[in-house]
């Protein structure tokens, strides 16, 4: 039973040896360029603010007047068009489609049945 009691003294000892160490200083860690840099400082990203979303977001009075418009009338819908041309124009400046897949393709590369 003392013997037990040794080895549970001795392995506590251990254990708590190493809880005393100093913490190690803050070296530079090799970085591969993939990912972000472990390096550089963590930094929060600011919110946009409504003044920001306001200038722009040309949509956002359009959708304010389109809520005040009778759901489907003539003028309804002459706003949802606009709302959503703005928002193909958006999306069409953003979008990058390479220009190989615009080319069509050759008559030999077409496959379908042998008849």
């Amino acid at each position: 039973m003392i013997r037990y009691g040794f080895i549970l003294l001795t392995f506590c000892t251990a254990l708590l040896g190493g809880a005393g160490a100093p913490a190690q200083e803050r070296r530079p860690i090799a970085w591969d360029g993939l990912g972000k840099d472990p390096n550089r400082p963590h930094v929060a990203k600011r919110r946009v603010t409504d003044r920001a979303l306001t200038a722009s977001d040309p949509n956002q009075e359009r959708e304010r007047v389109l809520g005040t418009l009778r759901p489907y009338s003539e003028a309804w819908w002459a706003v949802h068009d606009e709302i959503q041309a703005e928002n193909d124009r958006q999306l069409g400046s953003k979008l990058v489609i390479c220009p190989r897949c615009l080319e069509p393709s050759p008559r030999e590369d077409v496959t379908g049945s042998i008849r």
